[in-house]
């Protein structure tokens, strides 16, 4: 790929790139790991790089810009985004590590930090979101009453992706009338209200990266030494428990210990409960983008929330 590779040296500033290979980088996109070398970094530097050709509208800047609200809250580690432009994402690069406890604790302090963090909105008004490929629709006025939660889960984070998977086939009529059913009755199940909170929005397990390297600005449980970085967010005002659904939705290593050190600084009284309804989005959107296996799982989540 000497054009991209090229391309990225000069977007970020250095003389030459001297190699460039693929690495995994998920479903959707094209992942690159390219050395570059000399200007104003030194002598040597890897970075990684995505693309997406036909990307949709404003794919990239979406998620540079969720990584960049993640990371001015100064609670979560992410990736510094290095160049954005419509079919290409440049981030710093991660070296790979083990998930280890200790690393697992800092995470589940920081998200509960992170979850401190008040929204402006639910959803991502004025802004564009995606979460894998699909727009994330959003209310075009702030939604800030936490009363108003479920009503914004049902109609922005569940009807939507429901009406594209009925549509492409990906549920079968029953699940489908289950999940209309939750949605009827999502106030009742809804747990204690909510403020928009900022979340990472698309928390499952992939998009942790354990990594040997440190992070600047390390809160104190992680003593400077390596940290988690959360990638790939769809980053918006939500409620806090999605994130935690999510995250246990696939399995993720040393989830225990996430979760528990989460309880540590923010306890959550009934959350086990609210699980299936706020792992439903997520499944959606899988039944959407990977057909009916998912559109399955989607009716017996909605079965669980309703009891």
């Amino acid at each position: 790929m000497p054009a991209l590779a090229d391309r990225v040296a000069q977007l970020t500033g250095a003389d030459e790139a001297t190699r460039a290979f693929p690495v995994e980088g998920g479903d959707i996109c094209d992942a690159w790991s390219i050395m570059l070398r000399g200007g104003r970094h030194g002598m040597h530097r890897k970075v990684f790089a995505k693309t997406l050709s036909d990307s949709p509208p404003g794919f990239f800047a979406a998620e540079a810009a969720g990584l960049t609200l993640l990371a001015v809250t100064g609670t979560v580690a992410v990736p510094d985004v290095l160049a954005v432009e419509d079919d290409l994402l440049v981030l710093e690069w991660l070296e790979p590590g083990e998930p280890t406890p200790e690393q697992a604790h800092s995470l589940g302090r920081d998200l509960a930090a992170l979850h401190r963090t008040s929204a402006l909105s639910y959803g991502t008004p004025g802004r564009s979101a995606y979460i894998g490929s699909l727009p994330l629709p959003s209310p075009s006025a702030a939604v800030t009453d936490p009363a108003e939660w479920p009503a914004f889960h049902a109609e922005y984070r569940l009807l939507p992706f429901l009406r594209q998977a009925v549509d492409r086939g990906g549920i079968e009529p029953a699940d489908a009338r289950d999940v209309e059913r939750l949605c009827e009755r999502i106030d009742r199940i809804a747990g204690p209200p909510q403020p928009p909170a900022l979340i990472h929005g698309d928390l499952w397990s992939g998009n942790v990266h354990w990594t040997t390297s440190a992070a600047p600005g390390a809160l104190p449980a992680t003593g400077g030494g390596p940290r988690a970085r959360l990638i790939d967010p769809a980053a918006q005002g939500g409620h806090p428990e999605t994130d935690l659904a999510f995250l246990e939705l696939f399995g993720c290593p040393q989830l225990s210990r996430i979760l528990a050190a989460y309880e540590e600084v923010r306890p959550i009284e009934g959350r086990a409960e609210r699980v299936p309804l706020h792992q439903l989005h997520h499944l959606l959107v899988h039944a959407v983008l990977f057909g009916p296996g998912y559109g399955a799982k989607c009716g017996e989540a909605a079965r669980a929330a309703l009891g």
